[in-house]
C-alpha cells in the first residue's frame, strides 16, 4: 500500500451501538480507478505508490486490516420536517486514521450498497453525482472554505436506475468528522440524555480538545457557542463566493462546520438573490438568500437536542452568537472583496447597493468581483462589459472610486489582496456538466484538468482562460436534482 505513516483507529465504535450497524460493502463489477488525490493522501500521511492497490477497496471487494465498516444512524429535519428514519443509506464509515501531524481523518465509502437505513434506495451512487461531489469538495478546498474532501473515486459497469439508466461509481470521502447535527437529534429524540452526553463527550474529546479541561456546564456551553459560530461563518463564506448548497437539511450539517454532502449545489453565474439550485425545492426553502436563516434554524434544531443536558439559558445565549458571527464574517468578507481595509460607516450600504445592482442587472457575480480586482491594471472595460446598460456600471464605479479615496494602500497592493479573495475560476455548473459527459464516454482527462484549474482559483492561469468564460446560454440555470 505504499508506506503508511498513519495510525488506524475506529473511535466511532466507542459510541453506544444504537449509533451504527455493521455492514459489509456490496462489490461492484468492472471497477476502475478514475481519480486519486495524491496531494491529499500525502497530507493524510501516506503515499499510494500504486493506485490500483486502492481500487479493490473502492469497489467494495477488499477491506484493509483495521477496517470495520459501519453505517451511521442519525435523524434530522428535511425541508423543515423531522424524519426519524435517516442514517447512512449508501455510505459506510470504513475506519479512522491519524496522520503524523496528529490530524484525524474518517474514511467514508459512498455508494457501497444498501444498509438498514436505505429506506427504498439501492445504496448506490452514480457516476454523474460522484464526479460532482469530487469536483466541488476540491473546488471548495481551493477557495479556502471548510469542506469534506475527495480522496479517490472508482467507476464501475453496474447499471443503476435513476431518471434514466446510469452506471455506478463510488467515492472515498474523507473528513475530520462525519458527525452531523442529526446525530444529536437522534440521541435526544430516541435514546435519552445519557446518549446525548456520550455523544457530546465523544465530539469534544476528538474535535474540541481545548475545551476538555473546563467544568462540565461551561464546557458544553462553550462547545455549542463554537459550533454555532463555525456554522455561521461557513454560511457567510458560501454567500461571499456565491455558493448554493441546495439541501441544507439538519442531517447535512457538519458538527465541525465543514461543507457537507454535495448534491444539487450550484455556484451563481448571473447574480440572482433568490436563486434555487435544487429543482426538488418547490418552496425555495434553500434559495441562495435564505441560506443564512436556514443555517440558524439548523442551529436551533441542534440546540433543542441539547436541552436534555444543558440549561435553557445557556442554550439561548449560545444561539445568539449566530447572528453576530454571521454578520461580522459576512461584512468582513465583502469588505475584503471590495478591497476596503479602513472601516467606514457607509460600507454596509455600499455592499447592499452592490448586491441590489448585481441582482437587478443579472451581472455575473464572479466576473464582477474579479473585474474590480484589476481596475488599476485592466481599466473599467471588463466590468462595464458585464452590464447591458453601461451607465449603471459607470455610476457604481464612480461611487466606488470615491470610497477608495479614503483608503491608504497603494492601488497595486490593494488589488493584489483582492485577487486573493475574488476567484477567477469557480466550478460553474456547465463546466461540471461538460466533464461529466466526457467521463460518461470514458474520457476522464477533462475532469482531471478541471480539478487542476480549480486547485488554484485565485491565480491568473493564462493558459486556462476558457475556464473563466461566461457560461453559454445552455449552461445557465441548469436543473440539478437530488437523484444522486
Amino acid at each position: 500500500m505504499g508506506n503508511n505513516g498513519f495510525r488506524v483507529e475506529h473511535r466511532y465504535l466507542e459510541l453506544p451501538d444504537s449509533f451504527y450497524t455493521r455492514v459489509q460493502p456490496k462489490p461492484l463489477s468492472g471497477a476502475k480507478m478514475v481519480c486519486f488525490n495524491h496531494k491529499l493522501a500525502e497530507d493524510m500521511g501516506f503515499s499510494a505508490s500504486s493506485e490500483e492497490d486502492w481500487t479493490a477497496v473502492g469497489a467494495g471487494r477488499e477491506l484493509l486490516e483495521g477496517m470495520d465498516p459501519v453505517a451511521m444512524k442519525y435523524t434530522g429535519h428535511q425541508f423543515g420536517v423531522y424524519n426519524p428514519e435517516l442514517g447512512d443509506g449508501r455510505g459506510l464509515l470504513l475506519w479512522e486514521t491519524v496522520g503524523p501531524n496528529g490530524q484525524r481523518w474518517d474514511w467514508h465509502l459512498k455508494g457501497a450498497g444498501t444498509t438498514p437505513y436505505s429506506r427504498f434506495g439501492d445504496g448506490r451512487a452514480v457516476l454523474r453525482s460522484t464526479i460532482r461531489e469530487y469536483l466541488c469538495s476540491e473546488a471548495m478546498h481551493g477557495l479556502g472554505i471548510p469542506t469534506t474532501r475527495a480522496l479517490f473515486m472508482i467507476s464501475a459497469t453496474d447499471p443503476v436506475r435513476r431518471e434514466s439508466i446510469e452506471t455506478a461509481a463510488t467515492l472515498v470521502r474523507v473528513a475530520h468528522s462525519h458527525i452531523r447535527f442529526g446525530h444529536f437529534e437522534f440521541a435526544a429524540h430516541h435514546e435519552g440524555p445519557e446518549a446525548v452526553k456520550n455523544l457530546l463527550e465523544h465530539v469534544i474529546a476528538l474535535h474540541f480538545p481545548h475545551l476538555i479541561e473546563l467544568p462540565e456546564d461551561e464546557r458544553s456551553r462553550r462547545w455549542l457557542e463554537e459550533v454555532v459560530q463555525r456554522t455561521a461563518r461557513l454560511v457567510a463564506d458560501w454567500q461571499a463566493v456565491g455558493f448554493c448548497h441546495g439541501v441544507m437539511n439538519s442531517d447535512n450539517m457538519s458538527i465541525i462546520g465543514d461543507t457537507f454532502d454535495y448534491g444539487p449545489y450550484a455556484f451563481l453565474d448571473d447574480f440572482d438573490a433568490g436563486f434555487i439550485c435544487n429543482h426538488s425545492d418547490h418552496e425555495g426553502r434553500y434559495a441562495y438568500n435564505r441560506q443564512p436563516q436556514v443555517g440558524f434554524t439548523n442551529c436551533q434544531y441542534l440546540a433543542s437536542a441539547l436541552l436534555p443536558i444543558m440549561d435553557e439559558d445557556s442554550v439561548r445565549k449560545s444561539l445568539r452568537r449566530y447572528e453576530t458571527a454571521y454578520n461580522e464574517r459576512f461584512l468582513q468578507n465583502m469588505r475584503d472583496k471590495l478591497g476596503l481595509a479602513r472601516e467606514d460607516e457607509g460600507d454596509h450600504s455600499l455592499i447592499m447597493e452592490t448586491f441590489s445592482m448585481l441582482h437587478e442587472h443579472h451581472v455575473d457575480y464572479t466576473r464582477f468581483f474579479r473585474g474590480i480586482s484589476n481596475l488599476w491594471s485592466h481599466g473599467h472595460a471588463p466590468v462595464r462589459d458585464l452590464f447591458v446598460d453601461r451607465s449603471v456600471a459607470d455610476a457604481w464605479l464612480g461611487r466606488y472610486e470615491e470610497r477608495l479615496q479614503k483608503e491608504d494602500r497603494a492601488h497595486d497592493e490593494r488589488e493584489y489582496a483582492m485577487r486573493g479573495v475574488n476567484p477567477k475560476y469557480i466550478l460553474r455548473n456547465y463546466l461540471a456538466q461538460q466533464v461529466i459527459l466526457e467521463a460518461q464516454n470514458g474520457d476522464y482527462e477533462p475532469m482531471k484538468k478541471l480539478i487542476k484549474v480549480l486547485e488554484k482559483p485565485f491565480e491568473e492561469q493564462p493558459e486556462n482562460e476558457e475556464y473563466a468564460a461566461l457560461p453559454p446560454d445552455w449552461g445557465k440555470h441548469l436543473n440539478i436534482s437530488c437523484s444522486s
